[in-house]
């Protein structure tokens, strides 16, 4: 691909008439505002937002109805959106606005039949905008492309199974297969998926980790020896000090609000640590706290909030430990010796490092004053239990593995690990992201696991390292992955370079979308190109056996059932389990897996589970419990399956995150009114947008600088490390409370300027939240 034509769309022989900047979200009505954004988090805006999407989905009766009892047995809400856990005391009201949101998308009366399929080819459906894609509603029954008519037409689940079976059975290697799972596909599912992926003979189980908290499992697995968080909900419940860095908690994890309201008013500290100061650091009205709505009476969400520059966030961290150290010379109080020694290894030169380490570095490179730092570090210090917890802002870097060690070490220098109250807590997006990776997707598993599922399903699991996500796109736009199967999600939105994305899956023999509804990955496909439509996690799985419940794992590793009480959108409609079960019959027709006999009853899928998978031991039984079960975590007792057996410290060294003259460091990141790649609306309220997505913010200094005027259009070229470009044309540029030499847009439009090569040589995750790019006046402006 040529530098100065890298960002351009691939060339075929069929028409396309969609661009790389997708229209993603509807058509405004009206001309785009700006306005500041001054309300609390939550409260009536949510209320008001919730009741426009339960008219517009004209679901104001089952919709107020769900949010009272969906997917628990025995009343409450377990949201399918994000992975923060449920209430620990049972609230049947512990809900939020993307998650009413999420239902009410799902349980739309909307399809999109057969009739839509013919009537609508596939050439005329590229050109409609993401929005208008999904908000034709449900998908009700296999589809199948047609090269000649250039339409998806019908096809029954047995042929559907057999197309799928006969390609991958036809691969001369099953390497040349890759199975990619987004974070939406229970644990059931998940196991049933890796044990085929794995008995066809491949590691290829790229997921949507591999984009967003691969660094977080790498990071947590070296320094401690597990990759997931040590902390539950309890312990956000009695931590002294919270500190919440690269997440915007009012989108990403809005149930978030709740804990941080409830740790105000019993006067614990909350630092907010972002480029850009979001409405859930500053106050909320909880929605289920009725006298507060009634009263409009809101609660602080922080007490203090860094603005570091992109990417500042280790220097930050750094500096802080360096200040804990620097007062333990006087206060010997301020460093935990004991636990010190007793628990950790690497000490001393982590201390020789930090003494090191000049304070004007660390300011240079976070962005932030010596005084700044200190006051967060005070917090900390003064503070004897503290949660640090962080999202994709700390983990989109070249350095994401480093700053999340840094956390680490921060923690273990006052003991904060293995106590009630305190721990490192990395925020999951997709309700079950966690549980897909525990459950085996995994291209890179360890030989302990593939013992044990070699032992309970008597298969010979390869044993060689296979693709990622970033690595599976190389693969399939060089030729080498002839078979793209993905379980959910929208992929050639979600994936970086939007150009290579598309390259890669249209070079497939065979594209397969297991998903509920339209959207741009079933118009960017291979020559061969299957949509098997799914249930959704609100909807009644039936099978053999009754009614079945699936399992998913939260960000804290709380594993609990989740039961659909509505009826399918569709009667054509089967299972993800059944679907994966399907497609194994027909790749495997000498398998002794007893697929069919698994899909009669989940529990049978459980029961092997249950030898296979470390921590499921007893699985039926404890995921029945009332709030289920949750999974061991030997390094919040104090067990550490290090090469020393001790908690590490690390010493890397800073990073220089400081952008060129000229250039800017610019994030991606979602919009409040949209949840990963679908988009409710051309709105992000908490930053005061109404009608426009096509934006950039950017610090008013710098719009000056460049000649840029207020909601002036620019031109955005990112610079990939391999020196080619990648553009977006006409943007509008928003002055923000950003710092100097910073930048962010919206996902996935932006997705486009980070190049397939731009990965992170520590986590091979795209760097999405560190893309080089020079923004300039649109030409002819």
């Amino acid at each position: 691909m040529s530098t100065e034509n890298a960002a351009q769309e691939p060339q075929e022989s069929r028409p396309s008439p969609e661009t790389l900047e997708p229209r993603v979200g509807p058509a405004p009505d009206a001309a785009p505002q700006v306005r500041p954004y001054h309300h609390p988090a939550a409260g009536w805006g949510a209320a008001k937002s919730v009741t426009r999407v339960l008219v517009e989905e004209r679901e104001l009766v089952d919709g107020p109805r769900a949010i009272m009892r969906m997917n628990h047995e025995n009343g409450g809400f377990d949201c399918p959106g994000c992975a923060w856990p449920d209430d620990t005391k049972g609230l049947r009201l512990d809900i939020c606005e993307n998650g009413i949101k999420h239902v009410t998308w799902e349980m739309t009366r909307k399809r999109v039949d057969r009739a839509f399929f013919a009537a609508h080819s596939v050439t005329e459906l590229a050109g409609w905008s993401d929005y208008d894609l999904e908000n034709q509603g449900r998908l009700t029954e296999p589809m199948a492309y047609d090269p000649e008519s250039d339409h998806y037409v019908p096809i029954s689940w047995k042929e559907a199974f057999e197309v799928v079976g006969a390609a991958l059975r036809g691969l001369d290697d099953p390497n040349r297969a890759s199975f990619y799972t987004s974070g939406r596909l229970g644990n059931e599912a998940t196991f049933l998926y890796q044990l085929m992926a794995r008995e066809l003979g491949t590691n290829n189980l790229p997921d949507c980790s591999n984009m967003c908290h691969e660094a977080s499992g790498r990071a947590l697995q070296a320094a401690l020896g597990t990759g997931k968080g040590t902390v539950d909900l309890k312990d956000w419940e009695s931590a002294d000090a919270l500190f919440i860095l690269g997440v915007n908690a009012a989108s990403n994890a809005p149930r978030m609000l709740t804990a941080l309201a409830e740790a105000e008013r019993r006067g614990a500290q909350i630092v907010h640590v972002n480029p850009l100061v979001e409405a859930a650091a500053t106050r909320t009205i909880v929605p289920h706290e009725f006298l507060d709505m009634a009263l409009f009476k809101s609660t602080r969400t922080s007490t203090l909030n860094l603005q570091p520059r992109i990417g500042g966030d280790m220097a930050l961290l750094r500096g802080m430990a360096k200040a804990v150290l620097e007062q333990s010379a006087s206060d010997p109080k301020a460093l935990d010796a004991t636990f010190v020694e007793r628990h950790t290894a690497g000490f001393e030169e982590y201390r020789a490092l930090c003494a090191a380490t000049p304070w004007e570095e660390l300011e240079r490179q976070s962005g932030l004053s010596r005084a700044d730092i200190l006051r967060a570090a005070r917090v900390y210090t003064e503070a004897d239990r503290s949660i640090v917890s962080w999202c994709l802002g700390l983990t989109q870097h070249e350095h994401g593995v480093d700053t999340v060690r840094e956390i680490v070490n921060l923690l273990l220098l006052r003991g904060n690990l293995g106590r009630e109250g305190a721990g490192p807590s990395p925020v999951r997006g997709h309700s079950n992201v966690q549980g897909n990776r525990t459950c085996g997707i995994d291209h890179r598993p360890t030989e302990a696991f593939l013992d044990r599922l070699a032992d309970a399903c008597g298969i010979d699991p390869p044993r060689e390292h296979g693709l990622d996500t970033v690595r599976t796109i190389q693969a399939m736009r060089d030729g080498e992955v002839k078979v793209f199967v993905a379980m959910g999600g929208n992929f050639a939105l979600a994936a970086p370079d939007t150009a290579a994305t598309y390259a890669a899956l249209r070079s497939c023999d065979l594209t397969v979308q297991v998903s509920t509804k339209l959207n741009r990955s079933h118009v960017v496909h291979g020559r061969a190109a299957l949509i098997l439509p799914c249930l959704g996690r609100t909807e009644k799985d039936h099978q053999r056996k009754g009614v079945q419940r699936t399992s998913v794992e939260d960000s804290m590793s709380m594993v609990h059932l989740s039961l659909g009480m509505k009826r399918p959108a569709s009667p054509h409609l089967l299972s993800e389990p059944a679907i994966v079960a399907g497609m194994a019959r027909a790749a495997l027709p000498d398998s002794e897996t007893p697929w069919d006999w698994y899909i009669e009853d989940y529990d049978r899928i459980r029961d092997t589970m249950a030898v296979a998978l470390d921590g499921f031991e007893d699985f039926n039984r404890r995921v029945r419990l009332p709030l289920g079960f949750r999974i061991k975590q030997p390094a919040r007792e104090l067990v550490f399956l290090t090469p020393s057996g001790r908690a590490e410290f690390s010493t890397a060294a800073l990073p220089d995150v400081v952008p060129e003259p000229g250039t800017l460091a610019l994030g991606t990141m979602r919009s409040h009114d949209q949840w990963n790649t679908t988009i409710y609306s051309d709105d992000d309220r908490y930053r005061g947008v109404k009608n426009l997505r096509t934006l950039v913010f950017m610090n008013r200094a710098d719009m000056r600088e460049r000649g840029i005027a207020d909601m002036g259009a620019v031109d955005i070229t990112s610079t990939a490390k391999d020196g080619s470009h990648r553009y977006l044309k006409g943007y509008t540029a928003v002055p923000y409370d950003i710092p100097r030499g910073c930048a962010a847009g919206y996902m996935p439009e932006m997705n486009v300027l980070c190049a397939l090569g731009d990965y992170s040589t520590q986590s091979d995750q795209p760097i999405m939240k560190h893309v080089k790019v020079t923004i300039v006046p649109a030409a002819g402006c």
